[in-house]
């Protein structure tokens, strides 16, 4: 963590955690409408920093590194999570999938 990232590697690996654990699909959507990986099979979270989220994508059974800049940049942990929702909404809006339920 400096001032530059303000987020600690234990956090990182937190988040990390949860988006593979919980969110694959989220990530997949992510990496192909906001990543520029149409063709992504599959997307791991492999990383984040305040100006970005990375992700290890699977194409056409190759691993390829994807970063997703955010929105804008962050200085707080409660900002990734409205982040990532944004980018799930808009992934979805992008790939013409419904909204997800709730909104």
């Amino acid at each position: 963590m400096t001032e530059a990232d303000p987020f600690t590697e234990d956090v990182v690996a937190q988040i990390m955690r949860h988006m593979n654990e919980d969110h694959a699909g989220d990530s997949r959507m992510i990496v192909q409408a906001l990543g520029g990986r149409p063709d992504a099979e599959s997307a791991r979270m492999s990383g984040m920093d305040a100006d970005g989220i990375d992700f290890v994508a699977v194409v056409g059974g190759e691993k390829v590194p994807v970063r997703v800049p955010w929105s804008e940049r962050l200085t707080e942990r409660i900002q990734v999570r409205r982040e990532v929702v944004r980018m799930t909404d808009e992934a979805r809006d992008v790939l013409g999938l419904a909204p997800r339920d709730g909104r």
